[in-house]
């Protein structure tokens, strides 16, 4: 099984230089607001107010509570977690390494990098600080040979060692995930697959009693997303989908911010994707060494239509809808979760979709431009979204309040509505400017400047790729795992934070989307029996 969603991670990224968007460093920031209390920095347009404002921006956000998120969670003691991997593709190996697995010849090759350029130093200095999981690789299934002895190795790499170094005991490769999920040295099982293949994989985990962190989105059909709500419920194992989004500071520092009515009453927010390069488009790089001699290609296949081999579709498998969920599953459920995780949204009563195939006429069947508009009517809210691969405009999250919105992309930002009712006698006098920042947070901002392609640099830019804790900084898919390993050592039957509850409603949602743009018509959501009209 392979996942090329982060094929393009290292390109380039040794050439860069720092402040290249000539943006405030945070440290920076942080020197001149020495004395301002903890609950987030206040707008530099704000600047010159800070005395006679203190007092009142305190009011405002009703008190001094401290809201930016403090350290992490200790790694749960217990014994040695024992985990196989299906799916050691790209994304894999990404995982492997946020659980602290790296390969021999990329520690030599970024470690040959971070001796000329900082920012490689930096990512190597975090990778060897992340602290020791405790677990083990026993075991990895892929499709492709190539990409499955790739993760034994990765796997047996336990001293993060270069070429030569200490090595230990190599995972067994699996030929079928089946029988990496009945292997008796398998403790919980990682899914990082097509999408088509995620709730087999899970079903199949689950029955055996293994634990399952598995990559979003949950499912590929709605009927499967019932049933593997049911089997996950039932089995009691313990179950985090990859939304490491969850980890994120600025979406937990917004949440506090709207729990104390700092924009007001909500109703619209809209979110994006925008993208304009082949790799954000899912025309991946296809490895020269594949063929039908080393890729199987019936497990690939799975249950979805059958179609003669093509390396085309194995690599590019986002492409079509035989094997993925599409800019609704895909990228869309990215946007969605952080808002669910910020505004508890739950399933939506409607869903509107329209979009097609603009730009990238190379065969696939998924649009490359989708628009969906999602209907809150008992919270008066409407949730927009909007997305292209042909166009790399800058767009973030912009949640609407009467009182204030908010922006919310790798910064938090706040600023008041010239008719607000909260802000209205502030406004009167003159201390905050409609429109003008009236709160910010900017969680390492410098961090941004180490990505390059246009893939990592979109997951960087919404803090899904790293997040800070007492000025550290932390691989977010790191803490996503350990929450999860946490949860299944406590044994006592507490889940992570994006749990199959989450999880279902991410699914339904996104399948709703998908519905409405398939369908032509707008869709509804039955409560009542759970389904969708």
């Amino acid at each position: 099984m392979q996942d090329n969603s982060m094929d393009q991670e290292n390109k380039d990224r040794k050439t860069l230089q720092p402040g290249a968007n000539g943006q405030f460093k945070r440290r920076d920031i942080l020197k001149g607001l020495a004395a301002v209390p903890a609950f987030g920095i206040l707008g530099y347009g704000l600047f010159k107010h800070l005395g006679e404002l203190k007092a009142s921006r305190l009011d405002l956000l009703g008190g001094e509570d401290d809201i930016i998120p403090k350290g992490v969670p200790l790694v749960a003691g217990g014994q040695t977690l024992r985990l196989g991997f299906v799916g050691t593709g790209s994304r894999g190996r990404y995982l492997l390494k946020a659980l602290g697995f790296l390969h021999p010849s990329r520690i030599d090759e970024y470690s040959e990098w971070a001796a000329i350029n900082k920012y490689w130093k930096e990512y190597m200095d975090e990778f060897h600080a992340q602290d020791d999981l405790n677990v083990r690789i026993t075991a990895v299934c892929d499709v492709f040979d190539k990409h499955a002895l790739n993760g034994m190795e990765v796997g047996a790499n336990l001293f993060r060692k270069g070429t030569g170094g200490e090595m230990g005991e190599a995972p067994r490769r699996y030929g079928t995930y089946q029988e990496l999920c009945a292997a008796s040295d398998v403790d919980a099982v990682v899914i990082v697959t097509p999408d088509h293949i995620h709730v087999p994989v899970v079903l199949e985990a689950a029955r055996q009693g293994k634990h399952v962190y598995c990559e979003k989105p949950l499912s590929w059909t709605v009927e499967e997303t019932f049933e593997v709500r049911k089997v996950v419920k039932d089995t009691g194992i313990v179950f985090q989908l990859g939304h490491q989004g969850r980890q994120t500071d600025s979406y937990q520092v917004a949440r506090s911010l709207i729990e104390r009515g700092v924009i007001g009453k909500i109703s619209l927010i809209e979110v994006c994707t925008n993208r304009n390069d082949p790799n954000g488009a899912w025309v991946y790089d296809i490895d020269p060494e594949a063929n039908a001699g080393n890729i199987d290609w019936k497990q690939f296949i799975g249950p979805a239509p059958w179609h003669d081999f093509s390396l085309e579709r194995f690599f590019r498998w986002r492409c079509w809808w035989d094997y993925s969920t599409g800019l609704s599953g895909d990228l869309f459920t990215h946007e969605y979760d952080a808002l669910n995780q910020i505004l508890d949204l739950g399933i939506p009563r409607s869903a509107m979709a329209t979009g097609g195939v603009y730009f990238y006429k190379d065969g696939r069947s998924v649009p490359d431009v989708l628009n969906m508009a999602f209907e809150y009517p008992e919270r008066d809210l409407t949730l927009l979204y909007s997305a292209t691969l042909a166009s790399e405009k800058k767009r973030g999250k912009v949640i609407m309040g009467h009182d204030g919105y908010m922006e919310l992309d790798e910064t938090l930002l706040i600023k008041a509505d010239p008719k607000s009712t909260r802000y209205a006698e502030e406004i009167r006098l003159g201390r905050i400017e409609p429109h003008m920042p009236l709160f910010s947070y900017v969680p390492g901002q410098d961090k941004v400047d180490a990505i390059t392609s246009p893939t990592e640099k979109y997951f960087a830019e919404r803090g899904l790729l790293y997040t800070y804790r007492d000025g550290k900084s932390y691989d977010t898919s790191h803490l996503h795992l350990r929450e999860w390993i946490n949860c299944i050592r406590k044994g006592d039957g507490t889940q992570p934070s994006c749990n199959i509850d989450q999880s279902f409603e991410e699914a339904i949602t996104a399948h709703m989307g998908t519905i409405s743009y398939h369908d032509g018509r707008k869709v509804y959501w039955d409560e009542a029996n759970e389904e969708i009209v």
